[in-house]
């Protein structure tokens, strides 16, 4: 090591002669003891720590300024910055302390983009990526210092960009989702939490990745927050990436780059053994780091298949809410948020509010459904020049009594099914497991998630106050059994006959 006294030169990177560990330029000249001191600190800790540990997490940092006992260390990137601050701090101190009574305080710091050296970090075969952390709002490409990509794993990690239309402000609140909006709220707006992991699950077109991408815009545009957001296969798409060029490091060091992280449809990558265990430790690594992690997915925790224990506890214990399927009152309002932006562009396509009432009351479904169907009536508006009836209305969303098809009720599905069964009707909803009666039971509560549009908190509640878990396993087990046992399957076929219905599509 390098201990000259000779003063640098300010301003002239290239020309200084006191030259901290690892090569990093000194911001002051330090007093010769200090980087001996250093050096005798820094070989103490290779004896502590190991020396794969050591190379990893403490030989990158290098002594940047030592004033009145004040030490500040630089390292080259957030990722060691903020692993070293978290779990080698406090043994830097001592280290210190017992080298010389001086000392009284340590503070670890991002060295200038301009001043880090190439440290190529053992045992991992890539150098650790040399670049600013502090990403623009709309999170720039990564790129180095030559203006090409960091690493092939790591090319459009930051490009996907939030939606501007799908804001918090855009955002219809309801019974069914004012919980789940209220939380991704706070979430958006404060900087570190202990409560750093929400997790927001719900069917498919209820609002989950609008939810997310309101974060990333409130966090983005308020706080200047540095967002990543990632659908679950891109996270996926990267690690593999990064494995196969071994990369993992640089992967890891751009995830934890960010402030908030954003992984929508996680259940896309759950039996990926080693992209879901790559995923838990970036979660930890977060949650160390006070930083936030918002996940959506289509069902709970509790519910996701191909999880291991230690993955599945950790996840159950996010803050999880559920997106439920709006009611009336609420699709009625989104009906009309959305009718007055599509006027903007279809001058033709105003709808009479009796048609959007229409709409909301009849039909039953997911925001995503909704808006479908009135984009059919706007554009049926618009290209015609016809104005939209009742009757036009009922053709949208297929409810015409000239149809033939009457609608289904969990009500009805539960009566026939008593029926079937030769069991009273209050046994569907009572407590009682028999499997005289659990059987029955579940066969309803299949059919009434196949035969009508109800959620499955809905149809928990019909029978008896059930949770939607408890739904979904008479589901699962029923889609089984039908598989294993021809007579079973005729059993459910035969009641969907009486019923008049073929499945919901």
């Amino acid at each position: 090591m390098d201990t000259q006294d000779e003063k640098p030169q300010r301003g002239n990177w290239g020309d200084l002669k006191g030259m901290g560990t690892m090569g990093l330029p000194l911001q002051h000249a330090p007093e010769p003891a200090w980087s001996d001191l250093w050096s005798t600190v820094r070989d103490r800790l290779r004896l502590e720590v190991g020396q794969g540990i050591f190379d990893t997490w403490i030989a990158p940092l290098s002594l940047a300024k030592a004033e009145k006992g004040h030490v500040r260390l630089a390292a080259p990137s957030r990722l060691v910055r903020d692993y070293a601050a978290s779990h080698h701090a406090a043994r830097i101190e001592r280290a210190f302390a017992g080298a010389v009574a001086e000392f009284s305080a340590l503070e670890i710091v991002i060295a200038p983009v301009d001043a880090r050296p190439n440290i190529a970090v053992k045992p991992a075969p890539l150098a650790v990526l040399q670049r600013s952390h502090t990403l623009p709002p709309g999170g720039a490409a990564l790129t180095g210092g030559t203006g090409k990509t960091s690493g092939a794993s790591l090319q459009g990690l930051w490009d996907r960009q939030p939606d501007p239309a799908q804001s918090f402000a855009s955002f219809v609140v309801g019974a069914a989702n004012e919980f789940a909006f209220k939380a991704a709220q706070r979430f958006a707006e404060h900087g570190e939490s202990d409560l750093g992991l929400l997790f927001i699950h719900g069917g498919f077109g209820y609002g989950k990745t609008h939810l997310l991408n309101a974060v990333a815009l409130e966090a983005r545009n308020t706080r200047g927050a540095r967002v990543l957001f990632l659908r679950a296969e891109d996270f996926m798409r990267r690690f593999l990436s990064a494995l196969r060029n071994q990369e993992t490091l640089a992967f890891k060091e751009e995830l934890r780059g960010a402030d908030i992280l954003l992984i929508d449809d996680l259940q896309h990558i759950c039996g990926r053994t080693a992209t879901i265990s790559e995923f838990l430790h970036t979660v930890n690594a977060f949650t160390d780091l006070k930083r936030k992690v918002v996940i959506a997915a289509d069902r709970p925790p509790s519910s996701l298949d191909g999880l291991t224990d230690d993955i599945r506890s950790r996840l159950q214990g996010a803050i999880a809410i559920a997106l439920d399927k709006p009611d009336a009152a609420t699709r009625l309002a989104i009906l009309k948020a959305r009718a007055v932006t599509l006027e903007r562009t279809l001058p033709r396509a105003k709808l009479p509010e009796a048609v959007l009432e229409q709409v909301a009351n009849e039909l039953d479904a997911s925001p995503r459904e909704l808006l479908g169907v009135l984009m059919k009536l706007a554009t049926y508006a618009d290209l015609t020049g016809k104005p939209v009836t009742i009757d036009v209305a009922e053709e949208a969303i297929g409810s015409r009594a000239a149809a033939g098809e009457k609608r289904v009720t969990i009500e009805e599905i539960q009566r026939k099914t008593a029926e079937y069964y030769k069991l009273d009707l209050r046994d569907l909803h009572s407590p009682r497991r028999a499997r005289r009666v659990a059987r029955p039971r579940q066969v309803a509560m299949y059919l009434a998630r196949e035969l009508t549009s109800r959620s499955l908190p809905d149809i928990g509640r019909r029978f008896g106050g059930r949770d939607h878990t408890t739904v979904l396993h008479a589901c699962r087990r029923i889609e089984s059994l039908c598989r294993a046992d021809p007579v079973f399957q005729q059993e459910v076929d035969f009641l969907r006959k009486v019923l008049g219905r073929q499945p919901r599509v």
